[in-house]
């Protein structure tokens, strides 16, 4: 719908009335900013069209938007040096006087053309930060990533620092408080040099982006546009549909500390054009401030806190009661082998998590239960095993939404800080560093955590939560063959589901904080690759929570049949995969395969001496007849590849009728570990007879005990006759 122009503007002139006169001083400084800034980005384009020619190229690298600020506001698409000259006159002209409010706005607008052609120019000179943790311009996939959370307020907004705090102390403790309550945080100045000295942790995976110098904060506006762009649908120049929507789902605020001068002015006033109000930590006299848009607040105990009370942004995060950070900021959090504490699951002990609903007469609401030693017991590095049991009554709680909310495990661990988790089900990896360890961290607090965010992440299907962590490796092996037997009940609900009689499939964006390129597409046919999402799993999903990972993609127009690629899915990944893959074959692992993220249960790589595949799983450690473990493969295809030949999966897919259905199905599996094929048992020899393999086809897989190399297995197959063997060439 259109913008009420009118409406709009009445929201920001609301600032000035008798009681609030206009604050000539800032106006005026605002103004002789902005003709400061215009000069220098007159300067910097006259000299490089003068170095390099008018049709020079200009872009910043990873994005499809051109000169974001640009595009968003006015529609234009930068393409060269020349392509600017006319934008940057026509930002002159609008500079005028008198000193209003109305005019202060669009010098704020002109200045934010101007930081964007310097720092475009800059990209031109290669004259961007390089080393970390420095970032300068923000690409589309991080965009991507993290875009949404901001506009659907999982992030809760945006704090955009520049300049100096008082002391580098107060510099980590308002950075400190911002990643607590979640927030996206952008740095520009001397602040990121006062960060790096009390060793506070930045960059992309904490949500807290150092710029870099004072005109790279333009590089929040640009972040901050695409969002609208990407997730709100506003179309490109459309100006004040983009200012309505910033100024309603982007809800951003500066902080400016430390001294302002003239161009730091105009650039706020560019930050309210945008409806992003600003704080000063400097003595201001009232008249010289801006009600309700440029104000002061010198008191760095409450600063924070008051930024986000003028920006209206409310805290819906309970306080959960750990001795670490918490929140999305720490979501995809890195934990080093070198920096361990305790290590659990992963294929190195055994590990399971267990959602399961129970009957109000047999749950204690909020008890937290630890069985077997506790972190602090432990020999720091060390591994131990573990299960985590998650009982769970709800008056609406269904048995289909249990694998949905064991799924969040994942998301819930990993938003605190020293916490890492992968993978689902019986194959979780988790990691506690040694930092979370010496803050006091104990196992005890996974519940604390998955008590508090159950319940207030899903209220209306959640009323009680129990915990039990199990240490105790005797209890662990017990308890893991009650959950295995949970699993298996939850496949076999959708044996009876077939690809053709759904008219959707789901997408799971899960693993994305790890593989932001990864775009999961789960059929009734194809389980998800970690092997805990199925359709129906995603069904459930979206059916509590329609905004979450999992959404439908209706079918549509089938493109191919046989390989199983449909026009719907194909515009599905594109935008997921942040418009990296164009197409995807869901039938076949050798054309246009699906991606990979890091959470697959099992790879398959192509063997062409054999005519065939081999599968590894992430419990085999040893070698494989490609020549690579499973963590080198997982390498070489994880992160968001599409990767013809080789591709993750998940482990009851080997048993689908749709299995690589393409590319010969079933009879192309020529290796894979013992353990898989003793998974698989039953599942193979059905299908196998199904296929007309035959029931002895299994025996004809070779394993680890025949070889594992391809010349070991080789004289194997042709003594079994293995049909792969004899089956049209697969490369």
């Amino acid at each position: 719908m259109p913008v009420n122009l009118e409406d709009f503007e009445r929201v920001y002139d609301g600032a000035i009335d008798e009681q609030n006169p206009v604050p000539l001083n800032l106006f005026k400084r605002a103004y002789d900013g902005t003709i400061i800034a215009l000069s220098y980005a007159q300067i910097l384009l006259d000299r490089a069209i003068r170095i390099y020619g008018s049709s020079h190229p200009v872009a910043y690298p990873d994005t499809a938007y051109y000169l974001p600020v640009i595009t968003a506001l006015s529609g234009e698409k930068v393409q060269t040096l020349g392509d600017m000259v006319p934008i940057l006159n026509r930002m002159r002209n609008q500079v005028r006087e008198p000193l209003t409010f109305e005019n202060a706005r669009l010098w704020g607008e002109s200045t934010l053309y101007a930081a964007e052609i310097i720092e475009a120019i800059h990209t031109v000179e290669d004259d961007e930060p390089k080393a970390e943790p420095w970032t300068g311009f923000l690409g589309d996939p991080i965009v991507r990533r993290y875009g949404i959370k901001l506009v659907d307020w999982t992030i809760p907004g945006q704090a955009v620092i520049v300049g100096r705090a008082k002391t580098s102390k107060l510099a980590a403790k308002i950075v400190g408080e911002l990643m607590g309550a979640g927030m996206m945080i952008f740095l520009s100045d001397e602040i990121i040099e006062q960060l790096l000295e009390e060793n506070l942790k930045l960059g992309v995976d904490y949500i807290a982006f150092p710029l870099g110098n004072f005109t790279q904060v333009v590089h929040a506006v640009n972040f901050a546009l695409r969002a609208g762009l990407a997730f709100g649908g506003i179309q490109p120049g459309l100006r004040e549909d983009m200012r309505d929507y910033q100024r309603r789902r982007v809800r951003a605020f500066v902080l400016q500390l430390g001294e302002i001068d003239d161009v730091k002015y105009a650039a706020h006033m560019g930050a309210i054009f945008l409806g992003f109000p600003v704080v000063s930590d400097q003595e201001i006299a009232k008249e010289d401030q801006l009600k309700d848009w440029w104000v002061s607040h010198s008191n760095y105990d409450d600063l924070v806190a008051f930024a986000m009370e003028l920006r209206g942004i409310k805290l819906t995060n309970v306080k959960i009661d750990i001795p670490l950070n918490f929140g999305p900021a720490f979501e995809g959090e890195t934990i080093r082998k070198a920096d361990v504490a305790s290590e659990m699951g992963g294929g190195k002990t055994p590990a399971f998590e267990l959602v399961h609903m129970v009957g109000q007469d047999e749950i204690q609401d909020g008890k937290i239960t630890v069985i077997g030693p506790e972190i602090d017991t432990i020999p720091e590095g060390g591994t131990t095993p573990l299960g985590i049991m998650i009982d769970i009554y709800g008056r609406k709680m269904q048995e289909d939404f249990e694998s949905v909310l064991e799924r969040r495990v994942h998301y819930f661990i990993n938003y605190a800080e020293g916490l890492w988790h992968v993978a689902q089900r019986d194959l979780c990896w988790l990691r506690v560093s040694k930092e979370a360890k010496a803050k006091g961290f104990k196992f005890k607090h996974y519940g604390d955590i998955l008590i508090a965010k159950f319940k207030s992440e899903f209220p209306a299907i959640v009323d009680r939560v129990q915990v039990t962590i199990i240490t105790d490796p005797k209890l662990v092996e017990e308890k893991i063959a009650v959950a295995r037997a949970k699993y298996r009940s939850r496949d076999d609900r959708m044996r009876g589901l077939t690809d053709d009689k759904v008219e959707e499939f789901y997408s799971c964006t899960l693993c994305q904080s790890f593989a932001p390129n990864h775009f999961c597409v789960v059929t009734p046919e194809r389980v998800g690759l970690c092997g805990a999402v199925s359709w129906l799993d995603g069904k459930a999903s979206f059916e509590i929570n329609p905004a979450g990972p999992n959404k439908p993609i209706p079918k549509g127009e089938t493109l191919d049949d046989v390989k199983g690629m449909w026009k719907n899915v194909n515009e599905a990944v594109y935008v997921g995969s942040n418009r990296n893959i164009e197409e995807v074959n869901l039938y076949s692992f050798m054309e246009k395969p699906m991606t990979s993220c890091g959470c697959f249960e099992a790879i398959m790589a192509v063997l062409p001496e054999a005519n065939g595949l081999m599968i590894t799983t992430r419990e085999h450690k040893g070698m494989t007849p490609c020549g690579m473990t499973f963590s080198t493969l997982a390498g070489m295809v994880g992160g968001g590849l599409q990767t013809p030949g080789f591709m993750g999966i998940g482990r009851t897919y080997i048993g689908s009728r749709r299995f690589i259905a393409a590319d010969g199905g079933l009879g192309r599996v020529v290796w894979m570990p013992k353990e898989l094929k003793a998974f698989l048992h039953d599942d193979l020899v059905a299908r196998a007879k199904e296929q007309g393999l035959g029931e002895d086809f299994i025996d004809k897989i070779a394993d680890e005990s025949v070889g594992t190399t391809t010349e070991e297995i080789l004289p194997f197959l042709e003594e079994k006759g293995h049909p792969a063997l004899a089956m049209a060439p697969l490369m």
